[in-house]
């Protein structure tokens, strides 16, 4: 028997000599992106092992891989690594971002290319020893076996400790690869030697270095880094690689062997203390003894390099690496105490308290010690009432991990929609995103995930933010992306959108009912009953409409639409069937093309989403977005084998429907 219980009901006498929650932490569970190792696409976490605090803005994690759909920049089946990074995205698909400031100890000559994980050519990454590797919360060890160091980590909110304990050599060294960034590249880098020991700059990450989406999801953002090396700085310099302007700066372009030339060749700049360029890395070389310990620790804002500096002094003020330890598996256990168990078995508990852990890292810090955080606008901003967060994957948390905040961090969920509200004031953006990362408005996914977050937040009384505002926002938001008077929405994702659509009415009706607005509640009520209108009783399935004709006896009077709108309200359906007319006059589609999903007797969805690929519209044709998701994969489902398979990647008329419709984003074709 498996027991829950709330922080604030705490049975004491059951848990006496329980281990703490802390010590349940596995951070290794779905810490992998490998479709071949889990044997479906379904299911992968994707989450990273190194040490981070909770909703914490730095997380110091080893990355095994750039680029594809590798957004925690980590795999487990991995057999090298390329660095630490000081940034990382936990638990999402498409092609990732962050993974910024690449820190990797060597021995050796110098090299300035990471070089490629299956050996083929040779860089800075290393091989090291699975066994060696350990990961709590709060910290990552590995023994990188190429240099024979073993790398230590461990993590503040705003800034990370890395201890590295050396052989003994002559050419002993840290670097860092400035540009790194997962799903592409960093496109202007900064880098300055402040006085002996320490040294500052940015990195510009920006759509046209890929990343988020390889781009298409419009991340830009700057990171700003002051590091401080516990041994002198008197062997340094820096690495520059001259990118020709004409260059493409994609995922596929700098993952070429044209490009990966140019950085293995890049001109080595001795004692230069300042310089700034496109592809830049740094490095301090030193001699050690067996097992010297060398420190290195950094603080990173997304505001300036003072506030980076602030952030490092602020939470680092000394070389205590296990002091800091301490303080992160103290953080943890505090954030992870809020819900006690008892009963069960060990793995039963890990699973729990894991599966809690990484419920915590987003919707992540976004300011920096002082209250200072990057707006929307491009401007500084000073917090007050509520600390600005960022990374808010929407759809995929809505239904789970938010509300799980509103009982055991009410504060956090207060602070993503007060930052959602303000994030569309300094965007001038009149509705609410889907899926926000560090201020892009990135369009990912499908619903208005946004607008239920505000409804169990204010249904709870959770409401230290302007309701107005958000409900405003939230009504524009169903407006803009919903199934509207025409009672459903058309194309490949007739289906996912009218549910997702008609559960988001369905909120605003209770905050309409909340706030007192009747005829609101009553409005939104009624189109809440949309989902009607794609549920065949006949089949007692949810079907895709393949064109309107016929669709409006199926159009629900009760619902309060007028089916003569219907047929010029959304624009022309793709026709993806040949099936003649159903006896009730609907065209269907056959099920040999695209079968009805989500039966309602059944949570099996026979859909298979490893043969989709995905579109946005920044990223431009349906056929190169098929291309870019084959090149996410390294095992891509076949693109035939089944006739559903193969049409699920011909009807790129789905995609396209959507854009015609006005919707963002991006759909599964």
């Amino acid at each position: 028997m498996f027991y829950v219980f709330p922080a604030v009901l705490l049975f004491s006498e059951v848990l006496m000599g329980q281990p703490k929650p802390l010590e349940y932490v596995n951070p290794f569970i779905g810490a992998s992106t490998s479709v071949g190792a889990a044997g479906i696409y379904h299911g992968l976490g994707k989450t990273f092992p190194g040490a981070a605090t909770p909703f914490g803005m730095v997380q110091v994690s080893p990355n095994t891989i750039t680029g594809g759909d590798n957004g925690s920049g980590y795999s487990y089946e991995h057999t090298s690594i390329e660095g630490f990074a000081l940034t990382q995205m936990s638990g999402v698909g498409w092609y990732g971002d962050l993974g910024n400031f690449l820190i990797m100890p060597t021995t050796g000559d110098l090299k300035t290319s990471a070089g490629k994980p299956e050996g083929s050519v040779k860089g800075y990454r290393s091989l090291y020893a699975k066994e060696s590797e350990k990961a709590s919360a709060g910290y990552y060890s590995v023994r990188l076996t190429d240099y024979n160091i073993l790398a230590e980590m461990t993590a503040m909110p705003h800034s990370g400790m890395l201890r590295f304990t050396f052989p003994q050599n002559r050419q002993s060294r840290i670097q860092i690869d400035l540009a790194r960034r997962v799903g592409g590249t960093s496109v202007l880098q900064d880098i300055k030697v402040v006085n002996k020991n320490t040294i500052e700059g940015w990195m510009k990450c920006t759509p046209e270095g890929g990343g988020w989406g390889n781009g298409a999801g419009q991340a830009d953002y700057t990171v700003y880094f002051y590091a401080v090396f516990s041994k002198p700085l008197t062997d340094y310099g820096v690495w520059s690689a001259e990118i020709p302007d004409s260059w493409s700066r994609k995922l596929e372009d700098i993952e070429s062997e044209k490009y990966q030339a140019v950085i293995a060749k890049a001109k080595v700049l001795k004692g230069v203390k300042e310089k700034q360029g496109k592809h830049l890395g740094f490095f301090t070389g030193f001699a050690t003894t067996e097992n010297e310990q060398v420190l290195m620790k950094a603080g990173i804002s997304f505001v300036s390099i003072d506030g980076a500096r602030t952030n490092l002094q602020k939470e680092l003020p000394d070389w205590n690496f296990d002091k800091v330890h301490q303080q992160a598996s103290g953080l943890w256990n505090v954030a992870l105490s809020k819900i006690q168990v008892a009963g069960g078995t060990p793995e039963e508990r890990t699973v729990f308290y894991t599966a809690m852990y990484h419920s915590m890292i987003d919707p992540r810090t976004f300011e920096d010690v002082d209250g200072r955080y990057p707006g929307g606008d491009g401007k500084a901003h000073q917090s007050t009432a509520y600390t600005r967060r960022t990374i808010f994957s929407g759809w995929d948390v809505f239904r789970s991990q938010m509300p799980l905040q509103t009982i055991i961090n009410p504060s956090v969920t207060n602070d993503l929609i007060h930052s959602l509200i303000d994030l569309a004031e300094e965007k001038k953006k009149d509705y609410l995103e889907r899926w926000e990362f560090l201020n892009a408005y990135s369009g990912c996914m499908i619903g208005s995930p946004a607008v239920s977050v505000i409804a169990d937040a204010l249904m709870k009384g959770i409401g230290n933010f302007d309701a107005g505002k958000a409900y405003d926002l939230s009504v524009n938001t169903g407006e803009k992306f919903g199934n509207g008077a025409a009672g459903f929405s058309p194309g490949g994702l007739s289906i996912s959108n009218t549910l997702e659509y008609s559960y988001s009415d369905w909120c605003l009706s209770q905050m309409a009912a909340k706030l007192g607005n009747k005829e609101d509640a009553a409005k939104y009520s009624a189109r809440a009953q949309a989902y009607k209108n794609v549920f065949d009783k006949e089949k007692g399935w949810l079907s895709i409409m393949s064109s309107f004709q016929g669709f409006t006896e199926h159009i629900s009077k009760a619902a309060g639409y007028d089916p003569a709108d219907t047929p010029t309200r959304r624009g022309k359906l793709p026709a993806v069937s040949t099936t003649p007319p159903s006896p009730g006059g609907t065209r269907l589609p056959s099920p040999a093309i695209i079968q009805p999903v989500f039966p309602i007797t059944s949570p099996t969805n026979p859909f298979d989403q490893s043969a989709m690929g995905f579109y946005s519209p920044a990223q431009g044709s349906a056929s190169q977005a098929r291309a870019t998701h084959a090149g996410a994969h390294p095992n891509p489902a076949p693109q035939v084998g089944t006739s559903r398979q193969a049409q699920a990647f011909r009807t790129s008329e789905r995609c396209s429907d959507l854009r015609n419709s006005g919707h963002s984003g991006i759909c599964w074709c």
